[in-house]
Parts: structure tokens; sequence; C-alpha cells
């Protein structure tokens, strides 16, 4: 994680004393969508998204996040989900961008069924506004709930619909699944033009990962069984899985065990998912139970998401990179406490005050 130290470099201009602390590099985010609660704390009651935004960034960055990729889904749902609420979301990162702390980036969530944005999504990509392109399908799963009345009710919630209107919208989208695969092809050409790194989640089999392999879809997000990841790790694609599902000791939805998977050498990423703690919480958890060692486990969290995400100046500690830094008080066995973060060489989250050196201070009065 940390390539060299090199004591003869000039003095830099913040003095922090990191005695007793684990230095390490920026955790890098490649999927996380914990941001939505920010816009939508309860069903039906919204937030400007610029608030929802800079909340977002500092639960981020005070959990180590140096590097965010926000994964928006951009869906045929009205309401959360929606096409509107993309749109606001990545006008929104690219005006606060320069106000977050964390390197901010928008992931978007492709749902593949969402014929009507096709143009749209294509022009946004071939102007490099798209930072990471998934593709998602959730209509099976969305046909499945509609006679889960738990599952169904929380859906139609976030659309803001009527449960009546809800269920023609289901039907009428999901009639459009002869046109899905062209519209895929069609997208996923414009993003290999634009040199955009491109995601497929929860791929359900070894051939459907081969299919979107084919189109140059090299990011397997959350395959569903082991046969898929390992599908993946023969064709040399990045896998990543929630890190969650470490904390947690399995998935919410019953399926892989991110940890087991790690075990057999068919995960090189971990994202947040929906839980900003979880990056730094699961590379302890993987390093207490005996999984990797802790600099192992930390570069599912750093270098493995930076080189999935073609960032090759980041994901470590070394020579010419950023200087994104984490300071974390691992004294407590499975509960990391992050101390201090520094984002490009800024510091950006800092909890105990004594630790800033009194050159700190007296350079920043002489600057003034």
């Amino acid at each position: 994680m940390i390539a060299g130290v090199d004591a003869t470099s000039p003095r830099a201009d913040l003095d922090l004393d990191a005695s007793g602390l684990t230095v390490l590099p920026g955790i890098v985010d490649i999927h996380g969508d914990a941001f939505e609660r920010q816009m939508m704390p309860r069903a039906g009651v919204d937030f400007p998204i610029d608030v929802a935004l800079i909340d977002s960034d500092r639960q981020a960055v005070s959990n180590g996040i140096t590097t965010v990729f926000h994964a928006t889904t951009w869906s045929w749902e009205p309401g959360l989900r929606s096409a509107g609420n993309a749109r606001q979301l990545l006008e929104a990162i690219e005006d606060l961008r320069p106000r977050l702390a964390a390197d901010t980036r928008f992931h978007l969530r492709h749902e593949t069924y969402n014929l009507d944005d096709e143009d749209e999504i294509c022009q946004l990509l071939a102007a490099g506004r798209i930072d990471l392109f998934a593709f998602n399908d959730h209509m099976e799963s969305t046909v499945a709930s509609l006679d889960k009345p738990h599952k169904r009710q929380r859906m139609v919630d976030r659309t803001g619909l009527s449960g009546e209107a809800f269920d023609r919208l289901v039907a009428r989208i999901a009639s459009r699944a002869d046109a899905v695969p062209a519209s895929i092809a069609r997208l996923a050409a414009t993003a290999r033009q634009a040199g955009i790194r491109m995601l497929s989640h929860d791929d359900a089999s070894p051939e459907m990962r081969r299919a979107f392999r084919e189109e140059g879809v090299t990011i397997a997000e959350f395959p569903v069984n082991e046969e898929t990841a390992r599908e993946a790790a023969a064709g040399g694609d990045a896998i990543v899985f929630g890190a969650p599902n470490v904390v947690r000791g399995g998935s919410h939805t019953g399926w892989t065990k991110a940890s087991d998977m790690i075990a057999k050498g068919l995960c090189s990423v971990l994202a947040s998912d929906y839980y900003y703690p979880a990056p730094l919480l699961a590379a302890y958890r993987l390093a207490a139970d005996g999984i990797l060692p802790l600099s192992r486990a930390w570069g599912l969290i750093s270098a493995g998401p930076a080189h999935a995400a073609g960032l090759l100046d980041r994901g470590a500690l070394a020579a010419g990179r950023r200087a994104d830094i984490v300071l974390v008080d691992d004294s407590m066995p499975m509960r990391p406490r992050i101390v201090a973060v520094l984002a490009a060489g800024r510091l950006v989250h800092l909890t105990e005050a004594d630790r800033l050196g009194a050159g700190t201070a007296s350079r920043a009065a002489a600057a003034e």
C-alpha cells in the first residue's frame, strides 16, 4: 500500500502527528447509492439535491472515502430513480464538484428496459459526462415483487404512483423485452467509443457475463453465483461485491457470500453499496477473520477499485500519486476509527485537533 517514503522532500504545509495510527491510502468507492437516503429520507419526502450531495460528501469523507462514484439509477420509473432526478444529480455534481471534499464522480446505472431515454444517455456518454456506466436489469425481480405486498408497496411509494398505475406501468415496460438487446449494444458501442468503463449488474450466469464482455463490459458487479464470478475471473474482468455483505456476514438478498468469494480469489473490488462505513469495516473484518492480511484487504477498497475505474493516479501511497491518505485508530478490534483524512493533500476530516503540529498553524498565519 505504501510504495516508499521520501524524507528528502521539502517540508509540507501540514504537520500531523500520526503516532499510534495506521496510515492507509484513501478509499475509492465505485458504487455507492447511500446518497438516496439524503435525497428521500422517507418515502415521498424530498430534500434538495445539492443539500443531499453536500451531506453525502461529509459522510463519505468521514468514513475514509476520498473518491466517490455516486451510483445513480436512471430508470423507467418516475420518482426517486427517474430520469429527471438523474439529470438533476448529474448537474448538481458538476456544479458542486469544486466545493466537495471527496473527488466526486457520476456512475450511471441504466435500467436496460428504459428505452425512452436511450438517445439522451448516448449523448451524455459521447460528451464524456458519465464516469462509469452500468447495465442494470431489475425487470424480472420487479414483476416477481408484484405478488409480494411489502416489496410492491415499497416500490410504489418510491415512484409516487398509485398501486394500479404502477402495475400498468410495469406491464407496459415489460412488454419491451425484445428491443432490449439491441439497445444494450448501441449504448455499449457509444461508451466504448467514448472510453468509458462499463459494468454489468447482477450477472446471473457465465453466459451472461461472456455476452457483456463481448460488448466491452469488463466489470462484473455483484455476480449472483460462483460460476459467474469464475467466468469473470477467467476473462480478466474486475469483480465487485458489496462491502456490507462482508460486514454482515452475507448478502441481504441471500445470494453470494462475498467473504467466500474473496477467499477463493474471486473478488477484486469492494464497494460501499448502500452504507458508507462498510468498506473500512469490511477490510478490517477480512483481516480479523484471517481471510486476507490487512494490506491485501485494503487493496480491495483502494488499488482494486482505482484500477477497475481506470484511475491510475490513486489507490496507493507512492510518489506522483494523489495524496489521498487515511489515518486510522485500529486499537479496538473490528472497530477501526477514522482520525484524519487527506484528499489530494488537503486535510478534509480530523477528529483529534491536538494532532495538528504547531508548525501548521504558524505557517498558516504567516501566509495570511
